[in-house]
């Protein structure tokens, strides 16, 4: 299902013992530009720490009741590897934090999440974890914030389009589908969504996101609204306007899904 991540911020966070707190925000890298962690707010427990939780450990959204599973304890959150609130997520952070709670590193292989499967789906079944990678292809991520990351620029190939107001996320894969983007000082009134897929470069010292699409294409486009339901219609319409290719149609899952 796919979510706005200001929609799923302040939804509450269910560990199997209790609640945790709330969503924050969320951390993405910008290779695959998929969610790599959710950022929790727990108001006065573990004061200074910044607690941050892994798409293995989410069990699911629930849109009705507005809470994300977690499928870990809050004692075993109290104890995982501490980051201070004021320090960026470093690599060895990393390595301790998933050595801490044994799931493999999604960084150890060439695909999305690792080296377990060519599919941008989490593979959660420690019997598969145990088995040999034969391709050790390993790639660098460089995290950002959905909070920092917003407000960015958007280029296109011949001029300025808007900023980035907000991401949607879907909450199978954990991947950013779309980037909603404002056009107001442009286009007034008008709210786009562009694929990552469709980034050619991010400078983020110039805090500018370049799309490789034209300005009077993304003028053309479906617009988007805060009260669209995103379905596969409305999916189709966008990558057909675009000419861009679906990223549903290689998918196995979200091909059922679509049906």
């Amino acid at each position: 299902m796919l979510n706005k991540a200001q929609t799923l911020k302040g939804y509450k966070l269910q560990t199997l013992d209790g609640e945790l707190g709330t969503v924050n925000e969320f951390y993405f890298d910008d290779h695959y530009w998929t969610i790599r962690y959710l950022v929790a707010d727990t108001g006065n427990w573990l004061t200074g720490r910044k607690i941050l939780i892994s798409p293995y450990a989410l069990a699911g959204v629930n849109k009705e009741e507005q809470f994300i599973a977690i499928d870990l304890t809050k004692k075993q959150i109290e104890d995982s590897p501490s980051l201070d609130s004021e320090k960026p997520v470093s690599r060895q952070f990393e390595e301790d934090y998933y050595q801490f709670y044994g799931w493999p590193l999604y960084w150890d292989g060439p695909f999305m999440w690792g080296s377990y499967s060519t599919y941008p789906y989490i593979v959660r079944d420690p019997e598969i974890w145990e088995k040999p990678s034969h391709d050790e292809k390993k790639w660098d991520p460089n995290l950002r914030s959905t909070h920092d990351v917003s407000g960015h620029n958007i280029q296109a190939e011949d001029g300025y389009i808007g900023h980035v107001e907000d991401f949607i996320i879907d909450d199978e894969t954990w991947t950013i589908r779309y980037l909603i983007i404002d056009t107001k000082n442009w286009w007034p009134g008008k709210k786009v969504l562009v694929s990552p897929q469709w980034i050619d470069r991010v400078s983020w010292s110039e805090s500018t996101v370049f799309v490789n699409l034209t300005r009077e294409a993304i003028r053309q486009s479906p617009e988007y609204t805060e009260e669209l339901l995103l379905t596969r219609d409305y999916e189709n319409g966008l990558h057909r306007h675009y000419d861009r290719q679906r990223y549903w149609i290689e998918d196995p899952v979200a091909k059922e899904h679509s049906r």
